[in-house]
């Protein structure tokens, strides 16, 4: 549903970075190439809360695999798009702010949830 935003928000970052450095300039290649990453990320995304719908996993395994597969994703996407250099120190940079944007989602989404059950149980018992 949301797939769409992503390569709008690309064209508007290579806007910005166009007007701030002149020197800068994207061609026809790096803008298809962003936009297709950010749809087979979007798609990835997606299909990856299928690990969480899995009843026979537990929680750690179906966290383990839905983070691995985001992060697989992102890195890969990432490294092609040069989006991030290819250094020991930027992929250790983009593997703690990726960790940690992924635990602060994750917390948000637990605990909305279950906000929202409790809510909806107590209304049950009512």
């Amino acid at each position: 549903m949301f797939g769409g935003f992503g390569p709008i928000i690309l064209a508007i970052i290579y806007f910005i970075i166009s007007k701030c450095d002149k020197s800068i300039t994207f061609g026809g290649q790096e803008i298809l190439l962003g936009v297709v990453s950010l749809y087979l990320l979007a798609f990835v995304h997606a299909g990856a809360s299928v690990f969480n719908q899995i009843e026979e996993w537990g929680l750690n395994k179906s966290i383990t695999f839905h983070f691995g597969t985001l992060y697989l994703a992102y890195a890969t996407c990432y490294f092609i798009n040069s989006w991030l250099p290819f250094d020991i120190i930027a992929f250790l940079i983009f593997t703690l702010v990726f960790l940690a944007v992924y635990v602060v989602v994750w917390l948000i989404v637990y605990f909305s949830i279950k906000y929202h059950t409790k809510k909806i149980s107590e209304k049950l018992k009512n």
